[in-house]
């Protein structure tokens, strides 16, 4: 891969790989990283997924929303193909929304220790009513912490138009 060695790149196995299967079962360990290479500077990192899927726990039926991830990384970041597929193996696994939210943000925590992440469900409604569950991460003894707590307080005060439910 241009502009990274081998040492940063060297556990990627699923970008580029062609021969890649989906795993319709939840499969946290297909998740990979790779080297940050500003680890000295604090940015935000995004990735929209707005056709995750799941099944509702109780009556097996499907569930349709966008997933937001933002994370601020530290020294490791997750590769995004392998992100892809993690989220894909959702596709049979019986959850309800607070949980799947919450699931991702504490697998990706234990993947690259980021100082900050906070991922958004907004599902589209069943029976007449959507759920829009939220969580966050701040690494407990920085910034970062009072950075989840006033997020976390704030974080819907301007709710977004939604035009697609």
């Amino acid at each position: 891969m241009a502009g990274r060695t081998p040492e940063e790149t060297g556990d990627l196995t699923l970008l580029g790989n062609r021969h890649v299967s989906y795993d319709f079962n939840y499969t946290p360990e297909v998740l990979e990283t790779f080297v940050n290479k500003h680890p000295d500077h604090d940015y935000f990192v995004k990735f929209n997924c707005p056709e995750f899927t799941t099944l509702c726990p109780i009556t097996g039926q499907p569930d349709f929303g966008n997933v937001t991830i933002s994370y601020v990384p530290d020294e490791r970041m997750v590769e995004s193909k392998s992100l892809k597929l993690y989220l894909f193996s959702f596709r049979n696994h019986g959850d309800f929304h607070e949980d799947c939210i919450n699931i991702i943000m504490e697998d990706l925590i234990r993947l690259m220790n980021p100082k900050y992440i906070e991922v958004w469900g907004r599902f589209l409604p069943r029976g007449g009513i959507s759920i829009d569950p939220y969580c966050n991460y701040g690494r407990p003894g920085t910034r970062w912490e009072q950075v989840a707590a006033d997020r976390l307080a704030w974080h819907d005060m301007h709710p977004q138009i939604v035009d697609n439910r």
